[in-house]
């Protein structure tokens, strides 16, 4: 009786391959501009500013377990998970770029 998310004897599914890879180099870049942001802003950040780029980067980290943890989810969760997880690193790079346009006003002031 298979009770499994990959039929026996098969790969990793392509598709879910494709999507983490996908995935993961929006993740990736979603770092890079924290990364970038927070070296060009940490001599005149804000308390505020430190708590929203501790924030994001959590949320990048659970990004990157929920990706990990794809591969173990079961089919009939796969696409919900899949929805969810592209919905949220939308929204982490939404906030990254946020984020940064408020500092850039914040420093022309």
């Amino acid at each position: 009786m298979a009770t499994g998310s990959t039929p026996s004897g098969t790969g990793p599914n392509p598709t879910l391959k494709a999507y983490e890879d996908k995935v993961n180099a929006q993740i990736r870049e979603a770092k890079a501009k924290l990364e970038q942001f927070e070296a060009k802003a940490t001599d005149q950040r804000t308390q505020e500013e430190n708590k929203a780029i501790d924030a994001l980067k959590t949320s990048r980290q659970n990004l990157e377990r929920r990706v990990r943890d794809l591969r173990s989810t079961q089919e009939s969760n796969l696409e919900r998970a899949k929805a969810d997880i592209s919905a949220d690193v939308t929204k982490l790079n939404a906030s990254i770029d946020e984020l940064a346009t408020e500092f850039k006003s914040a420093i022309k002031k």
